[in-house]
C-alpha cells in the first residue's frame, strides 16, 4: 500500500469517526430533551400525588436495613478517581504538531483557488508560487507542478475539489517515491558503544536534541555517555552538563577553548573502558569559516575511527524548523563537510514551515530521524513518514 492510499485510509476513518460522533451528539440532544419532557410529566403527577396525602411513609423498623441505605447513600457521595490523562500516541502528536503547516497550507491553497476558473498557465504559475511559500523547495515546486500539468488532463480534472485533490496526491506520491531507499532508524554497533556525532549551527537546539535523547535512551536501561566537545562556547558546556544532571548521565567534559579533539579522546576511552551503550557527542556549531569547521570535524572523527573503526556509528545533523529554507541551506553546507546520515528537525510544532520536510527529501536525500515536536522531553519523537503526510495534509483532501 503506498503512502498516498496509507492517508487516504486515515483520512476516511477520521470522517467517518466524525460522522459517528456527530450521530451520538445529535442522539444525545433528542434523548435529553425527552428526558425533560418526561420530568415534567413526572413532576405534574407527583404534584397531584401531594394533594391526595401528605404523610410520610413509615421508615423501616429493621435498623440493619436503615443502616444499608445509609451507607449507600454516603458512598454514592464519594468522587469518584478522575481517569489518568492517556500518553498521547505519535499519530496524534504528529497531527497537533503539524496544525500550524497544516492550516497555513490549507489557508495558501484556499487563496490560489479564490479567482479559480479554469486549468491555465496562470494557475500553474500561482500554484508554483504557493508551493515555494510552502517550503517544500524550489525544486519540488518545479517538478511537481511540471507533472501536475499532465496529471490534471490524465484525470480531466476540472473542479477546484478534483484539482486540489491531484495536487495533494501528486505531492504525496512524488514524496513517497523519493524515500524508497530510506531508513530512519538508528544504526548501533554490533558490538561496544554506538558513538553518535551531533552537528549543527548555534541555536538550533543541538544541546536540548542531545539531552532529550540521553534521557530517551536512559529510560530504555541504556548506559549513556555525554561528549562536550562545543568547547568554544562556555554556555553549552554548562547546558550539557546540566541536562546530564538532569538525566542523570555521565559527562566528559573540559574547560572553555580547550581541544575538542581532546574530549573526544578521553569520552570515547571512557566509553569503551567502563562499557557504555551509547556516547553522544556535542560540536561546535561555527559556519564562518567552512573550512575550520570542515578541519575541526575531521580532526575528531579520526580520533574516533582511530579508537573504534566503524565510528561514529551516526551522524546527525539538528535544523531548527523554523528557518525554512535556511534550514536547507545549512543542510547543504554540513552534508558537503561532513558524512550526515540523518537529520532532527526542531521546533516543527511552533511552525508553518513543515513542508521543508519534503524539500529535504526531495534534494538531500538524507532521512529525517527525529522531530521536536514540543517542549517537553517525550515531545522528541522518532520520524515517521505515514503519521507525517497524515499531520500535514489532513482533511485537505476534498
Amino acid at each position: 500500500m503506498g503512502l498516498f492510499d496509507i492517508f487516504k485510509k486515515r483520512n476516511n476513518e477520521e470522517e467517518n469517526n466524525n460522522s459517528k460522533v456527530e450521530e451520538v451528539k445529535n442522539d444525545e440532544t433528542d434523548a435529553a430533551v425527552d428526558d425533560e419532557q418526561k420530568t415534567d410529566d413526572n413532576v405534574d403527577q407527583a404534584s397531584e400525588q401531594e394533594t391526595v396525602t401528605s404523610e410520610e411513609e413509615p421508615q423501616s423498623s429493621d435498623p440493619e436495613e436503615n443502616s444499608k441505605e445509609s451507607d449507600n447513600e454516603d458512598n454514592a457521595d464519594e468522587e469518584q478517581p478522575a481517569d489518568e490523562k492517556p500518553v498521547e500516541d505519535d499519530q496524534t502528536k504528529f497531527t497537533e504538531g503539524l496544525e500550524k503547516s497544516r492550516s497555513t497550507f490549507g489557508e495558501r491553497l484556499n487563496r490560489l483557488f479564490a479567482n479559480f476558473r479554469s486549468v491555465d498557465e496562470d494557475f500553474f504559475e500561482d500554484l508554483e508560487d504557493t508551493l515555494i511559500e510552502s517550503d517544500v523547495g524550489f525544486d519540488m515546486a518545479v517538478n511537481l507542478t511540471d507533472q501536475l500539468r499532465d496529471e490534471v488532463k490524465l484525470q480531466n480534472a476540472k473542479s477546484k475539489d478534483d484539482v486540489q485533490n491531484v495536487i495533494i496526491q501528486k505531492m504525496i506520491d512524488i514524496y513517497d517515491q523519493n524515500g524508497n531507499d530510506e531508513n530512519t532508524e538508528i544504526h548501533f554497533a554490533n558490538q561496544g558503544p554506538t558513538v553518535i556525532l551531533f552537528v549543527g549551527v548555534n541555536g538550533v537546539g543541538k544541546t536540548t536534541t542531545i539531552g532529550k535523547m540521553a534521557n530517551m535512551y536512559k529510560q530504555q536501561g541504556k548506559k549513556v555517555l555525554l561528549a562536550a566537545a562545543d568547547t568554544f562556547r562556555a554556555g553549552a558546556i554548562q547546558q550539557l552538563d546540566e541536562w546530564a544532571k538532569r538525566d542523570g548521565v555521565d559527562i566528559v567534559k573540559k574547560p572553555e577553548q580547550s581541544d575538542p579533539s581532546a574530549v573526544v579522546y578521553e569520552s570515547v576511552h571512557k566509553a569503551k573502558d567502563e562499557n557504555y551503550d551509547i556516547l553522544f557527542v556535542d560540536t561546535a556549531g561555527r559556519l564562518q569559516n567552512k573550512v575550520n569547521l570542515m578541519n575541526e570535524l575531521a580532526k575528531m572523527k579520526k580520533v574516533l575511527t582511530r579508537e573504534i573503526p566503524d565510528a561514529p556509528h551516526e551522524v546527525l545533523l539538528v535544523l531548527d524548523s523554523t528557518t525554512g529554507q535556511n534550514a536547507l541551506n545549512q543542510a547543504k553546507l554540513f552534508k558537503e563537510t561532513t558524512n550526515v546520515s540523518g537529520i532532527v528537525l526542531t521546533k516543527l510544532d511552533g511552525t508553518a514551515k513543515g513542508g521543508i520536510v519534503l524539500a529535504i527529501r526531495n534534494e538531500l536525500h538524507v532521512p529525517v530521524k527525529y522531530v521536536g515536536l514540543g517542549e517537553k522531553v517525550e515531545d522528541l519523537r522518532e520520524f515517521n513518514a505515514n503519521d507525517f503526510v497524515y499531520g500535514l495534509f489532513k482533511g485537505l483532501i476534498k
